[in-house]
């Protein structure tokens, strides 16, 4: 079937499934348009994960009695 379309030995599923050097490629694209707004992302990124560290840390810590006033 796919010799009658001139497909030969192609793999049809992984045809839109980008290689190793297609990948590159995008990530360069990806830090030159956005490279100057990585950081700031990351630093939130960052800062999300902590407060939400101290919020895991403080409901341990809180009494099971005072929960409910």
């Amino acid at each position: 079937m796919n010799m009658l379309f001139g497909l030969g030995d192609f793999n049809v599923l992984a045809f839109g499934m980008p290689g190793g050097w297609e990948m590159i490629v995008i990530l360069v694209i990806v830090v030159l348009l956005f490279g100057t707004r990585i950081p700031s992302v990351m630093r939130s990124m960052g800062q999300g994960v902590s407060e939400f560290k101290k919020g895991m840390q403080d409901t341990d810590e809180e009494p099971a009695g005072d929960a409910h006033k």
